[in-house]
């Protein structure tokens, strides 16, 4: 960071309320140009809040932002692109349907009497544009054509070359493997070095410790304080964040793995045999027994997912059978797959599991209402009680049942895509990566979660980027490699991540 002590943006004494909730109150923030500043706190913090009131989403009932010297009230995101400002959200807000140099150009398409004029001179910039990110693709190709990795990397492409003074980079890294971490991390030092001011926003605290020079930290939308990031150790920022002393920390650390009987390994409640779809993944054989959490471990795009939308019918195999309870019965369907017990919950929350524009009670009964049929409606009290007894077990912020999904934090949107499914009692629970994306005690308390669901018997299938996560729950791992399932592995104690590494690369293992 440069000695400059003027910062590019610096936000006075923020507050944003809604309806029953203060979001943010009397919070500052300073941003310096040439830095990497990271912003921390639990979901429910304000991150989200305090960002979107910088862009003009949002318009704060008091307080001042002041760009570049000027002060500064966007009226919309567009106005703050225009000044200088732009952002990366987790999930990509892009047009699936338009090429990839379309997308890096919308809204700024060169004209002439209103249409567009120079398609070449588009390809040409979106050609040079990815070439900072070392990434070389069809820029005409339809954006839809890619993985969701590289839909990121695209869109960060794309605020880079709106933004001149300020990036906002809110969960970038979600989608994103090691080696695309890598090369994002290339490109923000890049910028960096070019004076570019960058707000980091990531759960992944290594990687905050690894690119970040300063964090601010709210907790409860007010701000806990701002630090050089050298000079705060990772517990006391996990401290810091959830307002919970070292030892409730550790605690929170050893989440004990479950046991299973040997009553309960005798028979699976679903046995895949050969099941596989072509151009999805190749046929598997994968057994998940009564009370038995199993981990699908593998690199992005290996087919983690596939597998999962496989057994809950989102996608009809082609080969093989399922096993049901004992019973071989085709899942082609989800309701079908609801109907036998299982309940899915998919990684990207907002596109496939929620409905923003309904509120937390609707979202919630969804689930349980389908089941029923549309003509056999939740007695209201019914309905009010399992509702209320969710979002209190859950812990789901803010408590109110009207209030709308998608002013949501992430993390408690989360909770109430698990409280849809719980309400229906799986036997099985297919969870696509439950963490992504949330705060480290949210994590925590889906972790405990899914422990506590395992020793009441319901099996689990558990999807996660982060191999210590899927070793701290699992009693097996199956790893996929380029849509094979390659090995399933028994999670004793000699079972590490640097050996699921070497199973995934080099595509041997041995069976469970």
């Amino acid at each position: 960071m440069p000695d400059d002590p003027q910062p590019i943006l610096q936000m006075k004494g923020i507050t944003k309320e809604f309806p029953g909730v203060t979001a943010l109150a009397d919070v500052d923030f300073r941003l310096f140009p040439g830095e990497v500043h990271a912003l921390m706190g639990e979901n429910g913090a304000g991150k989200s809040t305090l960002i979107k009131v910088l862009t003009g989403v949002y318009q704060a009932e008091a307080g001042e932002s002041v760009l570049a010297g000027e002060r500064v009230h966007f009226s919309s995101p567009l106005k703050a692109q225009q000044a200088g400002v732009s952002t990366v959200y987790q999930e990509v807000n892009l047009c699936p349907n338009l090429s990839v140099a379309e997308n890096i150009f919308i809204g700024r398409e060169p004209r002439f009497l209103g249409l567009i004029n120079n398609y070449p001179a588009m390809r040409r910039r979106s050609r040079e544009l990815l070439a900072r990110v070392e990434l070389d693709i069809d820029v005409t190709a339809p954006l839809a054509s890619f993985s969701l990795a590289v839909q990121q990397l695209i869109a960060i492409v794309r605020a880079v070359d709106i933004a001149a003074k300020v990036v906002i980079l809110d969960e970038p890294t979600s989608s994103l493997d090691a080696d695309e971490v890598r090369q994002l991390f290339r490109v923000m030092r890049r910028l960096k070095e070019d004076g570019v001011a960058l707000l980091f926003v990531s759960h992944f605290l290594e990687q905050i410790y690894e690119i970040s020079d300063r964090m601010t930290i709210l907790r409860n939308g007010r701000l806990v304080g701002e630090w050089r990031t050298d000079e705060l150790s990772r517990i006391e920022l996990v401290s810091r964040m959830i307002g919970k002393e070292l030892s409730v920390l550790e605690e929170l650390e050893e989440q004990p793995r479950p046991e299973l009987s040997t009553l309960e390994r005798q028979e699976p409640f679903l046995q895949a045999e050969a099941v596989g779809k072509t151009g999805l993944v190749a046929p598997f054989d994968l057994a998940i027994h009564r009370g038995e959490v199993v981990g699908l471990a593998g690199l992005l795009g290996s087919g983690r997912t596939e597998v999962a939308r496989l057994l809950f019918g989102a996608d009809r195999a082609e080969t093989g059978t399922i096993t049901i309870d004992g019973t071989a019965q085709p899942v082609r369907t989800p309701r079908a797959a609801i109907g036998r017990g299982i309940a899915f919950l998919p990684e990207n929350r907002k596109t496939e599991g929620l409905v923003g524009d309904l509120s937390v009670r609707d979202n919630i009964i969804l689930a349980m209402q389908a089941a029923r049929g549309w003509m056999r409606p939740v007695p209201p009290r019914r309905r009010d009680e399992l509702i209320e007894k969710y979002i209190a077990a859950l812990s789901i912020r803010p408590a109110d049942p009207g209030a709308l999904v998608r002013n949501l934090s992430g993390g408690n949107q989360q909770k109430v895509l698990l409280a849809r499914w719980l309400i229906t009692q799986p036997k099985l629970l297919i969870l696509d990566e439950p963490t992504r994306g949330i705060d480290v005690g949210a994590k925590a308390e889906i972790q405990r979660l899914v422990v506590s669901l395992a020793a009441d018997g319901v099996s689990v299938l558990f999807i996660s980027a982060e191999l210590e996560e899927v070793l701290r729950l699992s009693h097996k791992v199956a790893v996929l490699r380029d849509r094979h399932l390659v090995a399933e592995l028994a999670n004793d104690e000699s079972l590490t991540a640097d050996r699921i590494m070497r199973t995934i690369a080099s595509g041997e293992g041995s069976a469970a």
